[in-house]
């Protein structure tokens, strides 16, 4: 599973990028969803490279993103006692293995876009791809490192 964050916002982004972005849900800055890695998910990554980022996401992550930013319906936080009684798992880190290999939908549980803060330290740049120093495109496993200063 992939982890998309947004990291730029502009008034003035194109009809079909933005469109793109609206439909993995990444609607404002500092946005986090989780997508599966196929085809599809990779064209709409690589046409909307120049506003987000992205890497696979580890299940450590994972379950502290959940615990920490993730939102039932009703924008309220998820807990241990919701999670026992409405889910058929008992812990975070069984639910985030759970999305990651498949075994559920993200958003049949909980909310499935995650608010999270500006990160600790800023970003790099938000203007240069990740691999000329920058914040912008994929990042592989080093994505986790940027999700746990946004938590």
């Amino acid at each position: 599973m992939y982890a998309v964050i947004r990291v730029r916002g502009q008034p003035d982004v194109n009809k079909d990028i933005e469109y793109t972005m609206s439909l993995l849900g990444l609607n404002k800055v500092n946005h986090c969803v989780i997508v599966p890695e196929d085809d599809v998910m990779r064209g709409m990554l690589r046409k909307a490279k120049d506003y987000i980022t992205w890497g696979e996401i580890s299940e450590t992550t994972f379950a502290n993103m959940i615990r920490s930013r993730g939102r039932m319906k009703g924008d309220l936080t998820i807990n241990d006692a919701y999670l026992e009684s409405h889910t058929d798992f008992k812990t975070f880190e069984e639910m985030a293995k759970g999305i990651i290999n498949g075994e559920c939908k993200i958003s049949n549980i909980i909310k499935p876009v995650f608010r999270l803060h500006p990160p600790i330290k800023g970003y790099e740049g938000n203007k240069r791809s990740y691999k000329n120093g920058g914040a912008l495109g994929y990042r592989g496993e080093n994505i986790n490192n940027l999700i746990s200063r946004m938590l």
